[in-house]
């Protein structure tokens, strides 16, 4: 079981949340070439080490927030 600290209401079972995946994605201009819109919907970059996700305390304070995961230990870092 995974232990996820919500910055609002404390550590809380994973099950209470909801991963919104890699945070801090720029969104490409308007008139971006289909390659570059294609890059941002579906491609990321899936690191082993440190990576910022986005998470949703869906059971309880309802608010999204951003958190730094070891991908390869699911330790949550500072």
């Amino acid at each position: 079981m995974l232990l996820i600290p919500c910055p609002h209401c404390g550590e809380r079972d994973e099950h209470e949340f909801m991963n919104g995946g890699e945070a801090d994605i720029a969104r490409p201009a308007p008139d971006c070439s289909d390659e570059d819109w294609t890059a941002y919907l579906f491609l990321r970059a899936n690191p082993k080490g440190p990576l910022k996700e986005r998470w949703f305390h869906r059971f309880g304070c309802r608010r999204w927030f951003t958190l730094t995961r070891d991908t390869a230990s699911h330790e949550f870092l500072p």
